[in-house]
């Protein structure tokens, strides 16, 4: 028994039992008679199947995946083992109702239940009589409804009719099992070993190749004179299928004896055409022949090329082959084969170039120029392969444009996002029909020049799935040791990038395949303070608006402190494209007045940007005030720059439990654990009484509980709130602070240094504590970021108390 094997019945035709299956058990007159007598239950468990009709007196295995399913058949099959089994209506439906299933069903015996290695349930069951669900009681844990019997309308013992139906339908199964070439010739002894003409009927109806909704109505049918007079009509359309299968493979056989004689044919007619004047095909080889000879091309590739034009010329053209063959060699000839464009070394040029497209941006600038005066010294160094990584919206994408500007090469760009297919980086092998190269190749063939600037869009959002991982691909492409013989299946030849600068685009690094992300050099393009947004649109967005308005800067004018109001009130973003859709509404409404001849304001004011765009929608964080005890500000990086949060804790009379609200993640709520441990651990030294502890329940709070919140770096402000709090002692005025805390009282460094400092300035904070490893990354930050803001670089968590808690109670201070 332990070499069983069960056949899937719900997708199995007559033509497709499997020779390895063990015999299904038959139904005996006696079983149908003691069936017969058996009464229903008032009420029955429901199991709703996806892909098949169960039918009175059949067995059959289902296999169960989902947890309802699962829960029922264990509770039957350890109580009454009987269930009523239905079809659903639709088997993509999940978790079904009454309204996804066929009320009529078939009630079952459960005959065994197996579980199987990959944790779904496997069952045989037997159908047993035709029930209809009356009501659904319950849905939980799994369907119950209260059932009706449905009776069968049986002929009379000696109606000839009857009879000779079930005669045709016994032969006709007979004669499809004898056809068939993939039934065993056993299955025949199992059609006429039925006895019963019920169970023959239900037998055949279960086991044809049906739809689920034609197997339906087949149950559905009440008399059984007319059900069999429907499964004979579908057992027909099988047989009429099968013969006509049988017709097509003996003309296939006689069509590949008559292909010898179509080449003659088909000789003959290219003979003919060429007396007409049409396409010879010999010229088109001599064709290609000349333009090789122009090309530039080293020993190796030219022996490669003149080896597959001869195999070409031995192809008979019309064959499938011959047009790929043709395809390949006209890629190989429009190759730019060791053809570079010449670099303009003129830095000066270079860096106007730059500065004109771009605001800021200084580290990639500078990269850009560094390679270039490298490259101005000696003249065969490889490219660099950088990675631009940052929120969007902030140029990363446009700045490989302004690149080949300033280097004077040609400019190509493919997106990566969603790709999922390796060959779509590699190209597919040419035995495929409709083969290609791949879109490495092909942007090469687009540029017509081997040193191209090549940028790579979202180079993180690369996915794998059967067909390749497209990310493992890219390891030869952005690898300098690899890539002067990169190999793409369509080319079948090495082909070198080394000389190709690629500009590779990401939002986000934690997606990108570690080895993938070391081959790149890895630059970080942060997001833009008020000020640079406001100079972005003052000398890029507004003036590029008014062009594609058909306006000229005498017909808007938008001030510094319109554009910061703005910014401020209309955008919340690292980068610009929400500001270029604000100031576009304010090009168009002065394109709507002029077009309609209607007086406007061409100076914009502050009341015209209300008018236009509406009230300020998103109001930036401002500093709250100390006077409560346990709220702190904190610092929070987010994918739209930086922000201030805000920390609430608060007291209750209970037994010392530790609440934690606002949509915060696991590292986050492990912080305000860790926070709470510490401080019950140095009680004494922070002069807090212990009985405290005990005493009252603590409920930590940050607000904005529709924001998904995580990280380590609110840890210093969790424990400020908590001390503050057990203390009644107010917090230093216009501090704000970050870091991650430890349960030795360290103080850790975090991240997003840069855009916790532009949201703290925005929010009016005039004191910051971070850890002292983080002194670095604000010594990286231009001064003028910095300027009115005092920093506390700190190592200890009892330092951060020391600094932000001070001496005074808070009004109204509880008696702890």
């Amino acid at each position: 028994m332990a070499k069983t094997k069960f056949v899937n019945i719900d997708s199995l035709s007559l033509q497709e039992i499997d020779q390895d299956a063990e015999l299904i058990p038959l139904m005996t007159p006696e079983d149908e008679e003691e069936i017969s007598r058996e009464k229903l239950p008032d009420t029955l468990p429901i199991l709703p199947l996806r892909n098949t009709v169960l039918f009175p007196g059949v067995v059959i295995p289902i296999t169960a995946g989902r947890d309802k399913s699962i829960k029922l058949i264990n509770d039957a099959n350890n109580g009454s083992k009987v269930i009523g089994v239905v079809s659903q209506k639709d088997e993509t439906v999940e978790d079904p109702n009454v309204n996804d299933i066929n009320t009529l069903g078939t009630v079952a015996r459960i005959l065994r239940v197996l579980k199987m290695p990959d944790g779904n349930t496997t069952v045989i069951i037997q159908g047993k009589k035709r029930f209809e669900v009356a009501e659904v009681l319950t849905l939980e844990p799994y369907m119950n409804a209260t059932i009706r019997e449905v009776p069968e309308v049986k002929p009379e013992v000696d109606n000839k009719e009857f009879s000779a139906i079930i005669d045709s339908i016994k032969e006709l199964a007979l004669q499809i099992i004898k056809d068939s070439p993939t039934i065993p010739s056993e299955a025949s002894f199992a059609i006429k070993n039925i006895e019963s003409p019920s169970f023959l009927v239900n037998f055949v109806s279960s086991n044809m190749n049906l739809s689920v909704e034609e197997k339906q109505e087949i149950l559905a049918i009440n008399d059984l004179k007319e059900r069999a007079l429907a499964t004979l009509k579908q057992m027909n359309v099988e047989a009429q299928r099968l013969e006509l299968k049988n017709d097509i493979q003996s003309k296939v056989r006689h069509d590949l004896d008559q292909q010898q004689r179509e080449y003659f044919l088909h000789q003959q007619m290219k003979t003919i055409q060429e007396e007409l004047g049409g396409v010879s095909y010999e010229e088109e080889v001599e064709e290609m022949k000349k333009r090789a000879k122009k090309k530039k091309w080293n020993k190796k590739i030219k022996e490669h090329f003149d080896k597959e034009i001869a195999k070409m010329q031995r192809m008979n053209p019309q064959v499938a082959e011959y047009s790929i063959q043709r395809n390949y060699l006209d890629l190989f000839l429009d190759l730019p084969w060791d053809d570079f464009s010449t670099d303009n070394f003129d830095l000066k040029r270079a860096q106007k170039i730059l500065d004109r497209d771009h605001y800021g941006l200084e580290d990639v600038k500078r990269r850009i120029i560094e390679y270039l005066a490298v490259l101005k010294l000696r003249n065969d160094m490889k490219s660099p392969i950088l990675c631009l990584y940052g929120p969007p919206g902030v140029g990363k994408t446009s700045l490989g444009r302004s690149v080949a500007e300033a280097l004077g090469r040609e400019y190509v760009r493919i997106s990566l996002g969603g790709l999922r297919d390796e060959a779509e980086i590699r190209g597919h092998r040419k035995t495929y029909i409709g083969a290609m190269p791949g879109r490495i190749v092909q942007s090469l063939k687009k540029a017509g020049k081997s040193n191209p600037v090549f940028v790579l869009d979202e180079i993180d959002k690369l996915s794998s799935s059967h067909q390749g991982d497209p990310s493992s691909a890219m390891l030869e492409v952005l690898d300098p040791e690899q890539n002067t013989e990169f190999y793409d299946n369509f080319l079948e030849m090495g082909y070198d990038l080394s000389k190709v600068m690629f500009i590779a685009t990401a939002n986000n690094l934690g997606t990108i395949q570690p080895a993938l992300r070391d081959r790149m050099e890895i630059i970080n393009v942060t997001g833009y303070t008020i000020e640079e947004k406001v100079e972005i649109a003052k000398q890029h967005l507004l003036p590029k608006q008014l062009k594609e308005h058909g306006l000229t800067e005498k017909d808007l004018k938008i001030g510094k402190k319109q554009l910061e109001k703005i910014v401020e009130g209309y955008t919340r973003e690292s980068g610009v494209r929400g500001l270029e859709k604000q100031i576009a509404k304010m090009v168009r409404y002065a394109a709507k007045s002029i077009a309609m001849e209607e007086k406007y304001n061409v100076k914009v004011s502050s009341d015209d940007v209300t008018e236009v765009l509406g009230p300020a929608r998103l109001e930036r964080d401002k500093y709250e005030s100390n006077d409560v005890a346990g709220v702190v500000t904190g610092l929070a990086w987010t994918s739209v720059g930086g922000d201030i949060l805000f920390i609430e804790s608060i007291l209750s009379k209970g037994k010392g439990t530790l609440t934690i609200t606002g949509n915060l993640g696991k590292v986050m709520k492990e912080s305000a654990t860790i926070a709470m441990e510490y401080i019950k651990a140095n009680a004494d030294e922070l002069g807090i009484a212990n009985d405290v502890f005990d005493k009252y329940n603590v409920h930590i709070h940050v607000p904005e509980g529709a924001t998904p919140k995580d990280g380590p770096s609110a840890g210093v402000t969790m424990l400020t709130s908590l001390v503050s709090l057990f203390t009644q002692r107010k917090v230093k005025k216009s501090l704000a602070m970050t870091g991650e805390i430890t349960l030795r009282g360290k103080v850790l460094p975090v991240g997003g240094i840069k855009e916790k400092i532009l949201a703290a300035k925005r929010a009016n904070i005039k004191e910051i504590i971070l850890c002292e490893e983080n002194r670095k990354d604000i010594q990286e930050i231009k001064d003028e970021y910095l300027k009115g803001l005092t920093f506390h670089y700190v190592t200890e968590m009892i330092d951060v108390l020391n600094i932000a808690v001070t001496k005074e109670k808070v009004k109204k201070a509880k008696k702890l």
